[in-house]
C-alpha cells in the first residue's frame, strides 16, 4: 500500500488523471467491509468517492466510524463518498466539495443524485448523474443558452427518468416541441463545450484535499 492511502475510485474520475494529482493505492467503488479491510491492511488515509449503490451491500456507516476511531483520516466526495461524509460529518468524516455541502445543507437528500450505471471494466460512465444535469442547466440558464422556463422542463424531465435512462439525448427528445428549435440548438452547442462535471470537480478537490492530509501526517 503506497504511503498508507487508500482511495476508492470509479466512474467520478479516470485513474490516469487521479494519479497525476495524489499517488496512492487506487482501489474499485467500495462495498460494504471494504472500508474495513483497508483499515486491517494499514490504512491511515481513506479517501472515499465512488461506491456501490445497487449492485452490492453499500459501505456502512459503522465501518467509517470504526476507521475513524481507530485513528485513520476518512475523506468523502462527489457521489457515495459525499452522501456518508454528510451524514458523518458530526463524528469526524471530512467531506469535500459542492455535492457534499449540498447534501450537508439538505439542500439535496436523495441517493439517486448521484446515482449512474457504468462499464465495470473501465469505469466509464453509460448514464448521467442527476447531480451533472442540474449543474449544467443551471449553468446553461446563467450563460443565457436556456430560459428558466426550459431548464426547470429538462431538469423536470430527467428526474422523472430511471437513473440508468438519464442521457443528454433521452431528456432532449423527452421535451420534444417544448423547446423551440433555436434553443435546442444553442443547448447543444453548450454541450460540446460548457457540459459541468461537477463529480468528477469534487472527485479532485477530493484528492488535492488528501494530498494535504498526507503531508500534514508525513506521508509524502
Amino acid at each position: 500500500m503506497r504511503h498508507g492511502i487508500v482511495v476508492f475510485l470509479g466512474p467520478s474520475l479516470d485513474l490516469p488523471s487521479a494519479g497525476r494529482v495524489l499517488d496512492a493505492c487506487y482501489l474499485p467503488p467500495a462495498k460494504r467491509g471494504d472500508i474495513t479491510d483497508a483499515v486491517d491492511t494499514g490504512a491511515r488515509i481513506i479517501t472515499l468517492i465512488d461506491g456501490v449503490f445497487f449492485q452490492d451491500c453499500s459501505v456502512g456507516h459503522r465501518e467509517i466510524l470504526r476507521a475513524l476511531r481507530e485513528g485513520v483520516r476518512v475523506i468523502g466526495a462527489s457521489s457515495m463518498g459525499a452522501l456518508r461524509a454528510a451524514e458523518l460529518a458530526p463524528l469526524g468524516m471530512e467531506g469535500v466539495g459542492r455535492i457534499f455541502r449540498l447534501y450537508r445543507d439538505g439542500i439535496l437528500t436523495s441517493d439517486d443524485e448521484v446515482a449512474l450505471v457504468y462499464d465495470p471494466e473501465t469505469n466509464s460512465p453509460l448514464s448521467l448523474p442527476l447531480i451533472n444535469i442540474r449543474c449544467t442547466i443551471r449553468a446553461a440558464q446563467d450563460a443565457g443558452v436556456l430560459s428558466p422556463g426550459s431548464g426547470g422542463l429538462l431538469v423536470a424531465i430527467a428526474t422523472s427518468l430511471y437513473f440508468p435512462n438519464r442521457t443528454w439525448e433521452a431528456i432532449c427528445h423527452g421535451a420534444g416541441e417544448r423547446i423551440s428549435p433555436e434553443e435546442r440548438k444553442r443547448f447543444a452547442e453548450f454541450l460540446t463545450t460548457s457540459a459541468v462535471d461537477q463529480k468528477r470537480a469534487d472527485a479532485v478537490e477530493a484528492l488535492l484535499r488528501t494530498r494535504e492530509c498526507a503531508r500534514e501526517l508525513g506521508l509524502s
